[in-house]
């Protein structure tokens, strides 16, 4: 290992040691979460707090004498995390590990308690971390505990508050909610590559999807800054939010809960800046209103249709709409790049969509609407509540109440483990499909019965048929 040090200029040992040189309490890991551990950590030492990490570099064969010399003398507490669940065994891999190596040492003193994280894929944030040094400062830490869920059937998991971003200064954090399909996801790959390559600011980016894929939800995180990022979870903290399809916001999707105050929210809309009052829900207008967001609006339905003829180089508007938002490099700069990108990415598709897709970039840039928040929208109170799905079959309108609509609003990590008493085998009652409306088309097929020669081709004209043959 010294000697790929030497060569990669990397500084790699069996156990890394992070953090307070005198830390009390300190967290042994293995994997992704050691990236955001040391980011609160970072946060914690800034303001006077003692802790620490051991990064786990090398698990077989396990080297006790090592994970003893990395930690500070001054540790009075562990807490290790285990990516895994071993319900016969008296713990979790690493914890015993780590509890036997203690154990053949002089360093017998140190309370070790274990838990677990990032079962599911769940997500692993900040909070999550400042819950277990919580933990680790009581009196008596909890053993055996999990984190990033709210399990109040067993009682194992810890209380887990609102965490300060604790992000590295100066570091951009945007999220962008697309359809599958339209063409976000592809846009903002090109503008993080943009960004890294004509920039030198660190980036980072990840793309997340529903279940449908195409036709379904995207939302893509993006992060770029001066410092090294250390953020492997989703982004609830945006400079810079857009939605690119408005029907989201009547479907409950929380997304400008996710910008901070003061940060910016741009909307795909085809209303004008008139109509927002009587068109947006109540509680997007208040949390607006209250948080002073930068609100601009951009129709690049219309753009697309109407002045590019091409539906589908809305995603490139709506990128070049960011670039002028998100002040990165000169406007001159940033549309060169990014006719660059389109050229090489659209090229194969012939000359005339590599044309539209540079008259998108040069359009997207000046079709912003900045909207003048009015006072009044801060009290606009809250949207009220969905009325609860009913039906004949109880045992379905319950699992849809209780669990269908939180995950169709991707909601879903925010259930409780209680919400799935009685399902622990898995089995999920069927017909809960017939009660998600999806409602997100930005048009839809109107029949004209004066029109109609019941040729039927409309039956056939797409997956999900709109009208029902029979009624014709």
């Amino acid at each position: 290992m010294g000697m790929i040090n030497d060569k990669l200029g990397t500084d790699y040992q069996l156990f890394n040691y992070y953090g307070a040189p005198d830390a009390e309490r300190v967290i042994v890991a293995m994997g992704s979460v050691c990236d955001v551990a040391e980011e609160v950590i970072d946060y914690m030492l800034a303001a006077g707090e003692k802790v620490g990490l051991i990064k786990c570099r090398l698990y077989r064969p396990f080297c006790a004498d090592k994970l003893v010399a990395a930690i500070p003398a001054t540790c009075r507490k562990i807490a290790v995390l285990d990516r895994t669940k071993e319900p016969g065994a008296l713990g979790d891999p690493l914890y015993l590990d780590v509890v036997a190596s203690l154990a053949q040492s002089d360093r017998r003193d140190i309370q070790i308690v274990g838990g677990r994280y990032g079962l599911g894929s769940k997500d692993t944030t900040p909070q999550s971390i400042f819950a277990v040094y919580e933990n680790l400062a009581s009196d008596k830490p909890k053993n055996g505990f999990t984190i990033g869920i709210v399990d109040d059937v067993t009682g194992h998991s810890l209380p887990e508050h609102t965490a300060p971003d604790t992000a590295a200064p100066g570091t951009i954090s945007c999220k962008f909610w697309g359809l599958g399909g339209d063409g976000t996801v592809g846009a903002n790959k090109n503008s993080i590559k943009i960004i890294g390559d004509h920039t030198d600011k660190y980036v980072q980016a990840y793309f997340q999807y529903d279940s449908k894929k195409t036709g379904g939800v995207t939302i893509s995180h993006l992060r770029f800054g001066d410092q090294p990022i250390k953020a492997p979870y989703y982004i609830t903290k945006a400079n810079f939010v857009a939605c690119h399809n408005v029907a989201y916001l009547h479907k409950g999707f929380k997304i400008v809960d996710d910008v901070k105050p003061g940060g910016t929210f741009l909307l795909d809309c085809q209303w004008s800046a008139d109509q927002l009052g009587e068109m947006l829900p109540a509680s997007v207008k208040s949390y607006i209103a209250k948080n002073n967001v930068n609100f601009y609006i951009i129709n690049a339905t219309s753009i697309a249709r109407n002045d590019i003829g091409n539906m589908k180089v809305k995603n490139t508007i709506l990128q070049s709409a960011f670039f002028a938002l998100a002040n990165i490099m000169p406007k001159d700069d940033a549309i060169t790049y990014m006719k660059e990108k389109a050229t090489k990415s659209y090229s194969k598709f012939g000359d005339e969509v590599v044309a539209q897709n540079h008259k998108a970039i040069e359009l997207g840039a000046g079709a912003l609407v900045h909207v003048d928040v009015p006072a009044d929208w801060a009290e606009a109170g809250q949207t009220p509540a969905e009325p609860a799905a009913v039906g004949k079959r109880a045992e379905v309108v319950d699992f849809v109440n209780r669990i269908v609509r939180p995950i169709s609003k991707m909601d879903g990590d925010s259930l409780p483990v209680s919400a799935f008493v009685g399902m622990e085998d898995g089995q999920f009652p069927q017909g809960a499909a017939a009660y998600e409306k999806r409602g997100v088309a930005v048009s839809a097929p109107l029949w004209h019965a004066e029109n109609c020669i019941q040729c039927n081709q409309c039956a056939h004209s797409s997956a999900r048929t709109l009208l029902s043959v029979r009624s014709l």
